[in-house]
């Protein structure tokens, strides 16, 4: 693979940065890669070599590309770090490929950034970056180099639609606003140019790209952040392979900028509770990416990551209190039909809920819960002994 034309682009009325892709292992045309924001921050990016590099090591290691080569200086920081990187994802997941070699000239002297120091979050309104954004306020002063500052609020990376992304920033802007913090919406095709690569039930995202693709945004605005961090979506019991880990997302850094991964100690239950108690978060929360949304809301109150969220909300007897729902409670025929974890740590999450349930007497939510526990737990024994039976 190799990456080149590193450029300043216009698309209407965004600006941003892109480069050339150029496969060498499969038949496929040129690609640009691209990362684009509104005027407002374009003078915020730079034409960064290490956002590209970065954005393609998983896809060249996944893809089996057998080099990078990128005519440019890196860190020699960030260079060691993808190689981590990359053998992390080898043992995890047995590869027996090799690792992409990163052909680049080594910076001798790191790139410095004269402004003050300034920390960013990437956001999506969800559970786990409110609750970073909450955690941080309260924990850090705001003239803290570490206090966040910005949040960076990306389109093209999960499976929405532009107009569904738009008129989240709008309502997000009442949430950061609240606490003083900058909205920086990200428009970006570091996923979507090796969709029709993917396959089912976006894999390659979920174990290969998550954390990179953002690091890689953040290197995108390392004149304005020289810290970054990517929100946990596990608690440390839980945490397994995946795409955004701890021991991979710090591996993305470089010494202008350091990514962080955050929260790892707090659970699923935990961060709900951070949210309930910040009311303007409760009001704007967006946890859904479904295509079709009802008419005024963010979220669709059917799917998986909506039930999950309702379950929480209703276990703190909250749900009711928030519009951001169509529906201001939740029933155990809905839990049993969407409430599917796929996962340890999601059933996990429904677990935690028992005892707030048992107090609040929704024995059928206790009930529904149960049997979803019971479900998950079949169906992961009888996918153990198919293993094992086709080991024999």
């Amino acid at each position: 693979m190799i990456i080149k034309n590193f450029t300043f682009r216009k698309n209407g009325n965004l600006s941003g940065i892109g480069a050339t892709v150029i496969w060498e292992e499969r038949d496929r045309p040129e690609q640009e890669i691209y990362i684009d924001t509104t005027a407002e921050f374009a003078a915020d990016l730079s034409c960064n070599p290490h956002s590209f590099l970065v954005a393609c090591i998983m896809v060249a290691f996944h893809y089996g590309e057998k080099r990078i080569a990128i005519d440019a200086e890196i860190c020699p920081e960030l260079r060691q770090g993808l190689i981590t990187a990359m053998g992390w994802v080898r043992h995890w997941y047995k590869c027996d490929r090799s690792l992409v070699q990163i052909e680049a000239k080594i910076q001798s002297q790191p790139t410095t950034n004269s402004s003050t120091p300034r920390a960013g979050l990437f956001f999506s309104g969800g559970i786990d970056a409110l609750s970073t954004l909450r955690n941080n306020h309260l924990n850090f002063p705001p003239q803290h180099p570490r206090a966040i500052k910005d949040a960076l609020m990306v389109y093209g990376l999960a499976n929405t639609t532009l107009e569904t992304f738009e008129q989240a920033i709008n309502s997000l802007k009442n949430v950061t606003q609240d606490v003083g913090v900058t909205l920086i919406p990200v428009y970006t095709n570091i996923y979507s140019h090796v969709k029709d690569l993917e396959y089912s039930d976006y894999k390659f995202w979920r174990y290969y790209l998550g954390g990179a693709a953002l690091a890689a945004i953040g290197h995108a605005f390392h004149k304005r952040l020289n810290y970054a961090y990517i929100s946990s979506s596990d608690q440390i019991a839980y945490l397994g392979p995946w795409g955004t880990h701890p021991l991979l997302d710090t591996n993305y850094s470089s010494y202008d900028l350091r990514i962080h991964y955050a929260d790892i100690n707090l659970s699923r239950l935990d961060k709900t509770k951070l949210v309930a108690e910040w009311n303007v978060a409760l009001q704007h929360l967006r946890v859904c990416d479904e295509l079709v949304l009802p008419a005024g809301y963010l979220n669709c109150g059917q799917c998986p990551k909506c039930v999950m969220t309702m379950s929480a909300l209703a276990a703190l007897g909250i749900l009711d209190k928030t519009n951001t729902f169509p529906a201001h409670d939740i029933s155990a025929e809905l839990l049993l039909a969407k409430g599917r974890p796929f996962d340890p740590d999601e059933e996990a999450n429904y677990l935690e809920l028992l005892p707030l349930l048992t107090n609040k007497q929704r024995d059928d939510l206790v009930r529904a819960i149960k049997l979803i526990s019971l479900r998950y737990r079949v169906k992961n024994s009888l996918q153990k002994l198919k293993q094992t039976l086709k080991l024999k």
